[in-house]
């Protein structure tokens, strides 16, 4: 049976989260939209009122909050609740507002991808290296990591959310507030995405917003392909070229100009 918990610990939890709300500025309203839930939840979760722990999830992700440390507050150090799952064969679920995805669902994204992009900074530059796409049992979604860049303190390590009603998926990194976006079509039966990355770029002193056409290409060994900066003097630049051309005249993505 539950032990239950007492008040100071839920009490410490309530803290926790409201401190959460304050430094990324939710309101319960956009807390509750954030976590796909009534405002009127969210209002029981802050006076200490019984919730389902799906809620608890989705708040402790929403807000980035350690979700085994908050549910130990919540429920009692002592609570034997085990990882949410879906019954059958489902396996695990990503939370509500990255999807509500299940491993099953999704494996076929698990692998590593050539990954190509235009330079930001340099005319007639293709930025070539790897992405790694994984499970991650602890944070029940997919994971994705990038290698190889020849800017390696820049790469990025974040999530994908995959829309049930969409043919694009998300690939979102959020790093103190900063966040990028990568919006890609799924997968095809070739292995490729391909669509737009949104970030930020470094020109002079300042950072200025920047997107550009991206094309993932699934692999299953890399030594035959170059990394880098891929300039007119490389072999592969033709290759890499059409293949981010072909992103956009077929389709995939769209670049507007006023």
């Amino acid at each position: 049976m539950k032990p239950k918990p007492t008040s100071k610990e839920r009490v410490a939890a309530i803290a926790v989260i409201r401190t959460a709300m304050v430094e990324k500025k939710l309101t319960q309203a956009g807390l509750a939209d954030a976590a796909d839930c009534h405002e009127k939840t969210v209002q029981n979760l802050l006076h200490g009122k019984p919730v389902r722990e799906q809620t608890l999830f989705d708040v402790a992700m929403v807000l980035g909050l350690d979700y085994q440390r908050l549910k130990e507050s919540w429920f009692g150090t002592m609570s034997t609740a085990q990882p949410m799952e879906l019954k059958g064969e489902g396996g695990v679920v990503a939370p509500v507002y990255m999807g509500a995805y299940t491993r099953a669902a999704v494996d076929h994204y698990i692998g590593s991808y050539l990954t190509i992009r235009p330079a930001f900074a340099k005319s007639d530059t293709i930025v070539a290296y790897r992405t790694d796409i994984m499970w991650d049992p602890e944070w029940p979604s997919l994971l994705f990591e990038e290698r190889d860049r020849p800017d390696a303190p820049f790469s990025h390590r974040g999530r994908l959310y995959v829309p049930a009603s969409s043919m694009y998926i998300h690939l979102v990194s959020l790093t103190k507030g900063a966040m990028r976006m990568v919006l890609v079509s799924q997968i095809d039966q070739t292995g490729e995405m391909r669509g737009l990355i949104t970030t930020l770029n470094k020109q002079r002193a300042a950072f200025t917003p920047v997107s550009s056409p991206i094309v993932y290409m699934r692999r299953q060994e890399f030594k035959s392909l170059a990394f880098g900066e891929i300039t007119a003097k490389t072999p592969e630049y033709a290759l890499y070229k059409s293949l981010l051309e072909n992103a956009l005249d077929e389709g995939y993505a769209r670049l507007v100009a006023p």
